[in-house]
C-alpha cells in the first residue's frame, strides 16, 4: 500500500473519528430506549416504586440529553471531514501550479547567463558521452 500524506492520514482519522462517534450515539440511542421501557413498566407499579420510579425517569432523561449531544457533535465531525476533503481537491491542483512555475522559473534562470547556459551546455554534453558509451558496452557485452 502506498504511503499516506499527512493531510490522508488525517482525513482518515477524521472519517473513523466519525464513525465511532456515529455508533456511540446509536449505542446511547439504544440504551434511552431501553431506560424509557423500564420507566414506562415502572410507572405502572405501586405507589411504593414512585421513588424509583422518578430516579429511572432522570436516568432516561440524561441518557436522551447525551444523546441529542453526540448526534449533533458526530454531524459536526462528518461534516470537518468533507470539508477537509473539498478542501484537498482545491490545495493538490494549486499545489501542482506551483510546483509547474518553480521549475519554469529555474530553467529560465539556467539559460538567462551565458555562464550558466555554457555550464549546462557542457553538463549536458558530458552526459551524451557517458550515455552512449554505457549503451556501447551493454551491446558489446551481449554478443560475447
Amino acid at each position: 500500500m502506498a504511503t499516506q500524506t499527512p493531510t490522508q492520514r488525517q482525513a482518515a482519522a477524521k472519517r473513523a473519528a466519525a464513525t465511532r462517534k456515529r455508533n456511540a450515539a446509536k449505542r446511547s440511542a439504544s440504551a434511552t430506549k431501553t431506560s424509557a421501557r423500564r420507566t414506562r413498566g415502572a410507572a405502572t407499579g405501586t405507589a411504593r416504586n414512585a421513588r424509583s420510579t422518578a430516579r429511572t425517569a432522570a436516568t432516561t432523561t440524561t441518557y436522551a440529553a447525551g444523546t441529542a449531544a453526540k448526534a449533533v457533535d458526530t454531524a459536526g465531525t462528518r461534516f470537518a471531514a468533507m470539508a477537509r476533503s473539498a478542501q484537498r481537491a482545491v490545495l493538490i491542483p494549486v499545489g501542482a501550479v506551483a510546483l509547474a512555475g518553480d521549475a519554469v522559473r529555474r530553467t529560465a534562470q539556467t539559460y538567462a547567463s551565458s555562464a550558466r547556459r555554457a555550464r549546462q551546455l557542457d553538463h549536458l554534453e558530458r552526459r551524451g558521452a557517458r550515455a552512449l558509451a554505457q549503451g556501447r558496452r551493454r551491446v558489446g557485452g551481449r554478443t560475447r
